[in-house]
Parts: C-alpha cells; sequence; structure tokens
C-alpha cells in the first residue's frame, strides 16, 4: 500500500470517529452530555454556551476534514477499484 493511502485513511478513519462523537456531545433540547459538561458556563448575550460554540466549531473542523479526505479517497479509487 502507498503510505499517502495510508495516511489518507488513518485521516478519514479518525476523522469520521470524531464526527460521531461530538456530534453525540451536542444537546437536543438543553439536555445531553454538553450541559452536563458545560454547568453553568453561559453567555448573557446569545442564551448559548460557550462549550456549544466550541462544540460547533470542532464538529464543522471534523466534517470538512472528512469530507476533503472522502473526496482524496474517491480520487485514488475511481469507480471503486481496489488494488
Amino acid at each position: 500500500m502507498n503510505p499517502l493511502l495510508v495516511f489518507v485513511l488513518i485521516v478519514w478513519l479518525i476523522s469520521g470517529i470524531g464526527l460521531i462523537l461530538f456530534v453525540l456531545l451536542h444537546s437536543g433540547k438543553g439536555t445531553g452530555l454538553s450541559d452536563i459538561i458545560a454547568g453553568q458556563v453561559y453567555s448573557g448575550t446569545t442564551g448559548t454556551s460557550l462549550v456549544e460554540k466550541n462544540l460547533d466549531r470542532i464538529t464543522i473542523i471534523f466534517a470538512v476534514i472528512f469530507f476533503i479526505t472522502l473526496l482524496v479517497l474517491m480520487g485514488i479509487y475511481p469507480k471503486g477499484t481496489i488494488g
């Protein structure tokens, strides 16, 4: 296997797992793991917590990395060829 391919696959796997974890950390309607972790750290102007904003940023970063590595893998393996 090509070392670049191994690197892209590892980054894709880590970003996929990270994306799943950070999506699960988001709260639904005020109840969730982020509220338990955040405690009383709320911004007075918008009503959303600082932790929730950071979770949003990290989730977006993981999603972008996942999408870019997916496009790279699609370029490496055109039409589903593996070999």
